[in-house]
C-alpha cells in the first residue's frame, strides 16, 4: 500500500460569491497563459479559501490546465488535437469556416469549465500547472471567459 499523509481540514464558513467577465483576444489557433489574470482576479476579491471557477462562453475554444514550464507539451497536445480533429476532416457543418466543426469537435474533446481550489488566498495549482485558453479557430478571435469565486475572503 502506497503511503500517504494529510493536512488537517482547514473550514470556513462561505461569505462570498464575486464573478467578472475576463475577455481575452487570441492570435488564433493555440494556447494562451491565462493564470496570471486568474491569480490577478483572486486577489483582486481578496479570496482567502474556497474555490474559483473559469467558464468560456464559446463552442469553438476551451479551456485546460496543462504544464507551464516545457513549451514543446502545448506544441505537442496541438499536434494531439490536430490529428483527432483535422481541419480537412470532411466536416458537413462548414458555414462559418473549415476550422470551425473540429473546434467544437476540440472542445468537446477539452473542457469549457475549469475549477481550482483556492487554500489561503492562491489557487491550489502544482508548481509545473497554468490554466489555458485553447483557441481552435485559425484567425483571432475576442473570446469571454466568467471567473467565479465563491468562499470566504479576507477581513
Amino acid at each position: 500500500m502506497a503511503q500517504s499523509s494529510r493536512m488537517p481540514a482547514s473550514i470556513v464558513a462561505l461569505s462570498t460569491v464575486a464573478s467578472s467577465l475576463l475577455t481575452i483576444e487570441t492570435r488564433g489557433a493555440g494556447f494562451t497563459d491565462i493564470t496570471r489574470e486568474v491569480a490577478a482576479f483572486l486577489r483582486e476579491v481578496s479570496a482567502r479559501e474556497g474555490a474559483v471557477t473559469a467558464f468560456i462562453r464559446h463552442t469553438s475554444a476551451s479551456l485546460t490546465i496543462q504544464e507551464n514550464a516545457d513549451p514543446d507539451v502545448l506544441v505537442d497536445l496541438m499536434t494531439a488535437l490536430d490529428r483527432l480533429a483535422p481541419r480537412d476532416g470532411g466536416w458537413v457543418h462548414d458555414s462559418e469556416g473549415p476550422d470551425d466543426m473540429p473546434g467544437h469537435i476540440r472542445t468537446m474533446l477539452t473542457a469549457t469549465a475549469l475549477q481550482v481550489p483556492v487554500l489561503s488566498g492562491a489557487m491550489a495549482l502544482g508548481t509545473w500547472q497554468g490554466i489555458y485558453l485553447i483557441e481552435h479557430r485559425a484567425r483571432p478571435h475576442r473570446r469571454e471567459i466568467v471567473l467565479q469565486f465563491v468562499g470566504a475572503v479576507e477581513g
